[in-house]
């Protein structure tokens, strides 16, 4: 886990040096350093307290990305996801989404056969009517033969005087594996990033996310409520 920290801290060093050497308008840099209460992917826990920096660089409608979660529990496998996105803009409101991530497990015990790497390669609409911010994905883990469907709705309400904005986000998703045994999830959050500088947001949240997965997820829940906070930087 220290290691993988090290790492995403060279790198972000490295990359916002770039930045600073190169026309601004060439491209981005952002890094991400927030901690969630739980880590819940798609509705489903996958560890306790978590750190979750990650880094991401854009280059006009093309970005490419790392994130990581560093679970503070240390039997809980850290996690690597490398990602690139390009969007495709249709008009002044609607937009195509698509890339491809790479999920990677470095601790993860293969004796069983588990896959330490998958892929999963997704396409989304996404738009804005009305102050709303509505998207529809599908996302394909081609390792694992899973599918995975989600619709989402986002609204934002500014919070001028504080230098900050209530952000509103929910989401309904279905997972199904080729073999059977696919869930459904959803989602409710609310988020307050807080302008810092012109580079610096700091930003806080809670969430309220459900699964119908029969038994519960590998915790034995059916629910999460969980809250996060972390600093994102821009170069």
């Amino acid at each position: 886990m220290k290691k993988t920290v090290l790492i995403i801290a060279a790198l972000a060093a490295s990359l916002s040096l770039r930045a600073e050497e190169a026309p601004q308008s060439s491209y981005s840099v952002s890094v991400d350093f927030p901690y969630a209460s739980k880590y819940v992917f798609r509705g489903v826990q996958l560890a306790e307290g978590t750190f979750q920096p990650s880094v991401e660089v854009a280059f006009g409608d093309f970005a490419i990305g790392l994130w990581t979660a560093q679970p503070v529990t240390s039997n809980i496998d850290n996690e690597i996801d490398l990602y690139a996105s390009y969007g495709i803009a249709l008009n002044d409101a609607w937009s195509i989404d698509t890339g491809l991530t790479l999920y990677y497990y470095p601790e993860l015990d293969t004796s069983t056969g588990a896959d330490r790497t998958t892929w999963e390669p997704y396409i989304g609409l996404t738009g804005e009517v009305g102050g709303f911010s509505p998207g529809v994905y599908l996302y394909y883990d081609a390792t694992l033969k899973v599918f995975t469907y989600q619709g989402q709705l986002g609204y934002s309400v500014a919070l001028e005087p504080a230098g900050a904005s209530l952000d509103f986000s929910a989401a309904l998703g279905r997972v199904d594996p080729n073999g059977g045994g696919g869930y459904t999830y959803y989602s409710f959050g609310l988020s307050v990033p807080f302008t810092l500088s012109e580079s610096a947001t700091f930003t806080v949240g809670v969430n309220y996310t459900g699964n119908d997965i029969t038994g519960g997820d590998g915790f034995g829940k059916k629910s999460h409520f969980y809250g996060t906070a972390g600093i994102t930087i821009g170069f």
